[in-house]
């Protein structure tokens, strides 16, 4: 194999790819990146046996051929070559290196056979649609921050991604919850996602997924089966088994008879509870919120350290209530807001409060109460 590849393309390519594969590998070819030169073409594919990424990057192919060098190093390498330069891999004979030359600085890398990478052969996928990139990063995003790394409730530990209907109009969902919060965002259905299984994305894949979808411009082909999905942005393609695990009823936890409402200033409320959460406990976090005529009272205690206190003026006219948060989720849940108010749906001390965006309607996160 003889090919040169311009240094600048074939680092964006090595830093999509190199992230699969993980630090530690019991597995050595696992630790491997393949790369693979075809007319015109340098191909770079990682796997960690459940996740696979594969980018072509345009390149002059001297000779084509395949082999695999260990990942991290090799992105090390080209990261620390200088800016402009075209760099040169070579592979043959039988030492079983690969050669890497780049203006005056020469690397040999040592090498694994081809033949031993793996290939998670996808097999054949059920429904393919089309979604631009910035609504299914939306729909990430506003989700992936309560997805549970308890590895107990493994079928927690993904997105739930699945169309159903709402309000008569075709909805794609996504969901996450830990048992603590929940967080749900949809996008009217894209042609082709009718009718489709409803499938949970794991973790780790749904934290590649945002990176790939960091031009917000990029039109994304998504295609799923009922046990794997595969995310096309250009000209990188990422496979990844789903998690075999049913998602709970969730609609059981969305409170539906709320009749308390609040609605706050989202700035003034998020500063005032990381303010006055700074002196709560590590492990509890929780602050307390003294709802009153037009009037909201944030106070942690914490016996180790001392108390806190702020008042904030609010839209609430119902009766009296006392309530408790964890603070951290509560800033989670305000950061993922867009408009300038917040708007909680409570009921009692004992039982889940709603919480959405004044403004808009397309996601909504539901958040559990502490005793305080």
């Amino acid at each position: 194999m003889k090919v040169t590849v311009e240094r600048a393309e074939l680092l964006k390519s090595l830093s999509h790819v190199h992230r699969v594969v993980e630090r530690r590998n019991t597995i050595p070819i696992l630790a491997n990146v393949l790369i693979k030169a075809a007319k015109g073409t340098l191909e770079l594919k990682a796997t960690d046996l459940d996740l696979e990424v594969v980018e072509s990057v345009p390149a002059e192919t001297g000779q084509p051929g395949a082999t695999t060098v260990p990942a991290h190093v090799l992105y090390d390498i080209v990261r620390k070559l200088p800016d402009g330069a075209q760099v040169q891999l070579e592979a043959g004979g039988e030492r079983g290196t690969l050669t890497v030359r780049a203006s005056r600085a020469r690397f040999s890398l040592q090498t694994l056979p081809e033949a031993d990478f793996p290939d998670l052969a996808a097999g054949e996928f059920s429904h393919t649609f089309k979604v631009k990139g910035a609504e299914f990063r939306r729909l990430v995003d506003k989700t992936q921050f309560a997805i549970s790394t308890e590895e107990t409730r493994y079928y927690l530990n993904g997105i739930y991604l699945h169309v159903t209907d709402a309000g008569g109009k075709p909805m794609l969902r996504a969901v996450a919850t830990d048992g603590h919060r929940l967080a749900q965002a949809e996008l009217e259905a894209p042609a082709g996602s009718q009718g489709l299984p409803g499938v949970i994305v794991p973790r780790k894949t749904v934290a590649e997924i945002q990176k790939l979808l960091e031009d917000k411009e990029a039109e994304v082909t998504i295609s799923l089966s009922a046990t794997k999905i595969r995310v096309q942005v250009g000209a990188i393609v990422l496979t990844s088994k789903l998690i075999d695990g049913t998602f709970p009823d969730y609609g059981r936890v969305i409170p539906q008879g709320n009749d308390k409402t609040l609605i706050v200033d989202k700035d003034e409320f998020a500063a005032a509870v990381d303010r006055v959460s700074t002196v709560s406990s590590e492990r509890g976090r929780a602050v307390k919120l003294s709802l009153g005529d037009g009037k909201l009272t944030l106070s942690v205690t914490n016996p180790d350290s001392g108390s806190a206190t702020e008042e904030l003026e609010v839209d609430y006219t119902a009766e009296p209530l006392d309530i408790g948060f964890n603070s951290r989720y509560l800033l989670d849940i305000t950061s993922q807001l867009e408009g300038d108010t917040a708007e909680l749906k409570l009921a009692d001390p004992g039982s889940p409060t709603l919480v959405r965006d004044s403004t808009k309607t397309d996601a909504l996160y539901v958040l559990m109460p502490m005793r305080v």
